[in-house]
């Protein structure tokens, strides 16, 4: 257990806050005032920091560098209308890094590092948090190996760190998605199913082939086939099929569980809509566009939230959709949106509040 006096808390003289315009902020351009540090020395974590926003000194060999041992998470914190602050399943994530950190060879992060300092920074730099329309602030927890080594093994030294960024929407407009049929995020029994830094590495040639072509993002498919729709970009996915919402299932651990993705579920299961967790094939969804029963196709992630589909294309055939007479996903959003800002119920006890 991490003590309350192995915090040490040193704040900045004068906020940046007053030169920042939070109004229709660009997704991780702009920081707060602080942010969290803590080393893994000698096999055990050490005093915790929470300091000014600073670059960090790194050697030129340091291990993740070289080998890519370095994982992260996405949160979000949000205001009420009373300007309370709240941050949204905290917990969840919580979980899902330290999944990561096994499938790394990392150590654990402890609780009360990740969450009682999470909650610490955030409190700190609470009036970061907008008070604008699909604004919050985006917390990013990461992991790194930190040994001054080149040499093809884990680490024994680490460095965590939780930095704080107020951000506006992810995704301004809907999108228009390609299907990937020759670049793969995953396979079987890689890291597809952890969040680290290395999966979004990978991704980013298909997806800058994706976009001179014109398109937002990359829709992945399997390995093997490349029959069966996996991840969107950075998202999960979900297909609204006649009265079914179905998303590709987790089970071959070549998918992210989505935070996102598991609240748009209990959302939909409480709309009374009949949900399908399952391998997706890409001829089911272009039968299903034809006969005219492929109503919505939307986007989940934190960053994201929720994104509308417009436009889907795999080879030469070109599934577009009527974003504007879309029931289904507004109302997910609005859903999560009033528990998120504190205007409904939050019956799941999702929101942590400082």
């Amino acid at each position: 257990m991490i003590a309350a006096a192995d915090f040490n808390i040193e704040k900045v003289e004068h906020s940046k806050l007053s030169q920042t315009n939070l109004e229709n902020i660009p997704f991780g351009k702009y920081f707060t005032d602080h942010m969290l540090e803590v080393n893994y020395e000698d096999g055990q974590w050490k005093t915790v920091e929470i300091k000014p926003y600073q670059p960090i000194m790194l050697a030129p060999s340091v291990a993740a560098i070289h080998y890519g041992q370095a994982i992260f998470e996405g949160i979000k914190a949000y205001k009420n209308k009373e300007g309370d602050a709240f941050i949204f399943r905290p917990h969840d994530n919580f979980r899902r890094f330290n999944v990561s950190a096994e499938r790394m060879q990392m150590p654990p992060v402890p609780e009360d590092i990740f969450i009682e300092g999470m909650k610490m920074l955030v409190n700190l730099d609470k009036n970061w948090i907008p008070d604008f329309e699909d604004h919050s602030l985006y917390i990013r927890p990461f992991m790194f190996s930190s040994d001054e080594m080149i040499g093809v093994r884990p680490s024994d030294n680490y460095k965590f760190m939780i930095i704080l960024s107020p951000t506006g929407p992810y995704y301004n407009t809907p999108m228009r998605i390609y299907v990937e049929e020759q670049y793969v995020r995953a396979v079987p029994g890689g890291v597809g199913y952890a969040k680290a830094a290395g999966n979004y590495g990978a991704a980013m040639h298909a997806t800058a082939e994706a976009k001179r072509k014109g398109y937002d993002q990359v829709l992945w498919t399997d390995a093997f086939e490349h029959r069966f729709v996996q991840e969107c970009g950075t998202m999960n996915v979900f297909f609204i099929i006649g009265n079914k919402a179905i998303t590709p299932d987790l089970s071959t651990g070549t998918i992210l569980s989505g935070v996102t993705r598991d609240s748009v579920i209990s959302t939909l299961k409480e709309m009374d809509l009949h949900l399908e967790e399952r391998p997706l094939d890409i001829e089911e969804i272009i039968h299903a566009h034809k006969s005219g029963t492929l109503k919505e196709v939307f986007g989940t992630g934190t960053a994201a939230t929720i994104s509308y589909i417009k436009e889907l294309r795999y080879k030469e055939y070109v599934m577009e959709f009527h974003v504007d007479q879309w029931k289904i996903a507004p109302e997910v959003k609005s859903r999560l949106n009033q528990i998120r800002y504190g205007q409904a119920e939050d019956k799941h006890c999702w929101m942590l509040k400082l």
